[in-house]
């Protein structure tokens, strides 16, 4: 099939060129025209947490939306008559912007609540609460709050903004990284190629992708949660897949040229080979990214489906468009060479990836045990693993939100920066009595720095406590308060008083997603690698190769969480890149790294295997078949991975933000890994070691399954593999 489609590209190819930009002009002009607008839902139904929203939501409607935190600082004192008067006529000046509900000033601060004002007299601040959460507010309110802080600065008077809406609005992703990532791409297919010509085509079909993928991802903002890094995602991930896919086809097409074949015949040859490897490969990787709906967060879904989205479209784009503009090219891929940088296909035995694999075979168990304590060096970091969610303490010093995060803290401690809030409903005066006494005793517990008095509705049927622990929202120990008080506190003074208090807030709500993710994890974690199991089942006719990928699989996404752990949670050389103080690791990683790792790294494996796997059809000899494999696929997949852990990685020194850092270094460090210690390493020291027993497949399983051959027909009769 796949093969009949590249013969037909190849013949129409102008039909299928005129499709392709006609299908990206219109994509685009759609997503301009009724594109949805980004939006996070962070809901987490079914929990503690979330229960706080939805009576905060219910009960106090005013205090439903986010806030923002304006901090000033002032040399002479926040008292000081000049200070006041100019604080107190930003206040007024902010209440009047739109969805503002009200400013919390801190001349004004009732008896009994927390401080607002720090006890050296130089710090305050101001909570200035929105109607609307933050993931719904737009840029340009944002900023018209920041405009006005900035205007009443003067010296010897500083004033910053954090808090939710600040730091929602910060976390927008700036433009670049991707253009960094193509150009790094250019220059190492120009140094695998050596032609102009041959390096063009898979950057067009990446181009293609992804301009479609992007547009796409806008269009299912309509129906779906998709955050404003989504795009950003979705372009790390199709620049780096379409031109992986597009450098394995062209590859193979060069070959079947320098084998004399005519340039439809090398496309066919190409398409049935390498274009089923990819349509296999891309079909991992779609279901890795579809696997994420599984865990049913809501925040999610748009990453999910986009990603899905952008790796299907460069596929076709691979399997359809790339045909025809070889059909173009033809005999000229190498015309525009690039002196002494020409490089030929299939040196075969003379190449040193032949002889690498070779030395590798010699000594399999010293090449298998040196593979395996690399990366299980690289993987114990994994097992202190926290996580967690980075607070404005890690953003960059240029930051305001990072600036209002050290003046709370020189302030006031940590922990103002991340307020718990306890609520109840009321059904009486004593249930009002009963959280006075939880607010005394909270107020004595180990890790508390202040909390306010019980604040009533006016009708009297709920109240809440807002609590500031002593430490930072992202520590362990603000964990720990909020398990303390679930558990412990807040049971010993409401038990048997019919008062069901429930605790929520910033900190609550990591708790809460952590234990969320500790328990999906596992079936998000079997499923997709059931599915890749089966598939690669069908395709390679084997038990213990699918066995085997999903092993490895594993163990270099384990060695990408292991070098995480060490740089963001522990601190270690954090510096390079620009990573900021040590922090846990983000909550939700685990769960996407994972998806798109394990849908990546199966691309290689597929290459390689399919590669192997052909041989060992034609030869009948697994030695053999394991050399040529290597030798034919080696150097072509260490230029796709170094393309790939150049995107990535210029997505990691290209954005300010913790978060997105951590996930392209992640991305990077597994590519690099698999692609060199994994697929180079372990896997032909392993094949080498299992001998004919890599292709057992029982006979009755034989029979029943379905023969798809992701390495085409083969040349000579297949073999039977010798009896384990």
């Amino acid at each position: 099939m796949v093969e009949r489609l590249g013969r037909w590209c190849y013949a129409h190819r102008w039909r299928v060129l005129v499709l392709w930009i006609v299908a990206l002009v219109a994509f685009i002009a759609l997503s301009n025209v009724a594109g949805g607008e980004y939006k996070a839902d962070f809901n987490l139904p079914g929990t503690e947490s979330q229960e706080v929203f939805d009576l905060l939501e219910e009960r106090f409607p005013q205090g439903a939306g986010d806030q923002a935190v304006l901090v000033f600082k002032a040399t002479d004192g926040v008292a000081d008559p000049l200070v006041r008067r100019d604080m107190e006529a930003l206040f007024a000046d902010i209440a009047e912007l739109p969805r503002v509900l009200s400013v919390a000033s801190p001349y004004e601060t009732p008896e009994g609540a927390a401080p607002q004002i720090s006890p050296d007299g130089r710090i305050g601040f101001a909570a200035v609460q929105y109607e609307v959460p933050a993931t719904e507010m737009k840029a340009e309110e944002v900023e018209r709050l920041r405009d006005l802080g900035e205007a009443a600065q003067r010296a010897r008077l500083q004033i910053e903004f954090g808090g939710p809406v600040i730091e929602f609005a910060e976390f927008e992703p700036p433009g670049g990284a991707e253009l960094v990532g193509v150009l790094a791409a250019m220059i190492i297919l120009l140094l695998t190629f050596g032609s102009v010509l041959a390096m063009g085509l898979p950057i067009m079909t990446a181009l293609f992708g992804i301009g479609i993928g992007i547009a796409l991802v806008l269009l299912s903002a309509n129906v779906l949660s998709v955050p404003n890094f989504t795009t950003q995602l979705v372009s790390m991930i199709g620049i780096g897949v379409g031109i992986d896919y597009a450098l394995f086809i062209v590859t193979r097409y060069r070959q079947g040229l320098s084998e004399g074949k005519e340039p439809e015949e090398a496309v066919a040859k190409s398409m049935s080979t390498s274009g089923r490897a990819v349509l296999f490969a891309g079909s991992v990787v779609v279901i890795s990214f579809l696997g994420i709906l599984l865990l049913r967060f809501s925040f999610i879904e748009g990453i999910a489906v986009g990603g899905a989205a952008a790796v299907l479209v460069t596929m076709l784009a691979s399997l359809t468009l790339l045909p025809a503009v070889l059909g173009f090219v033809g005999r000229n891929i190498d015309r525009f060479h690039i002196p002494r940088l020409r490089r030929a296909e299939g040196a075969g035995r003379r190449s040193f990836w032949y002889r690498w694999s070779r030395l590798v075979q010699r000594r399999p168990w010293t090449a298998l045990l040196i593979g395996l304590l690399i990366m299980g060096t690289l993987t114990v970091p994994l097992f202190r693993m926290r996580l967690g969610f980075a607070d404005a303490g890690n953003n960059p010093e240029s930051y305001t939100s990072r600036q209002a995060y050290d003046l709370l803290s020189e302030g006031f401690g940590p922990g103002f920066n991340g307020a718990l809030v306890l609520v109840a409903e009321l059904h009486g005066p004593e249930d009002l009595s009963v959280l006075q006494d939880l607010a005394a005793a909270a107020g004595e517990t180990e890790g508390v720095a202040a909390v306010s008095p019980p604040i009533p509705t006016p009708e009297g049927d709920a109240a809440l406590i807002r609590l500031f622990p002593t430490t930072a929202p992202q520590d362990q120990a603000t964990n720990d308060l909020v398990r303390r008080l679930r558990g412990e506190v807040v049971p010993a003074v409401t038990e048997g008083t019919g008062v069901d208090v429930k605790v929520g807030g910033q900190t609550a709500a990591i708790v809460d997603f952590s234990r969320l993710i500790a328990d999906r994890l596992p079936l998000l974690i079997a499923v997709v690698i059931a599915l890749s199991f089966l598939l690669l089942m069908v395709v390679f006719r084997s038990l213990v190769v699918p066995a085997k990928a999903a092993l490895m699989n594993l163990i270099s996404i384990g060695a990408a969480y292991g070098v995480l752990v060490a740089v963001f949670q522990w601190g270690w050389d954090a510096g390079l890149i620009g990573a900021g103080k040590a922090g846990p690791i983000e909550a939700w990683l685990p769960m996407m790294l994972f998806t798109i790792l394990f849908g990546l790294s199966m691309d290689y494996e597929i290459f390689l295997l399919s590669r192997v796997r052909e041989e060992y059809v034609r030869t009948g000899n697994n030695n053999e078949a394991v050399a040529n494999g290597v030798a034919a696929t080696g150097r072509v997949i260490t230029a796709a991975a170094l393309i790939m852990v150049a995107v990535f990685l210029s997505f990691v020194f290209g954005f300010p933000l913790r978060q997105i850092k951590m996930f392209g270094l992640g991305l990077a460090v597994a590519v690099l890994v698999d692609a060199t210690i994994v697929r180079m390493v372990l896997v032909p020291s392993a094949m080498e070691l299992l001998g004919n027993a890599n292709w057992w497949l029982p006979r009755w399983l034989k029979r029943i399954l379905p023969k798809v051959r992701v390495e085409g027909a083969p040349e000579e009769p297949e073999r039977e593999p010798a009896a384990v």
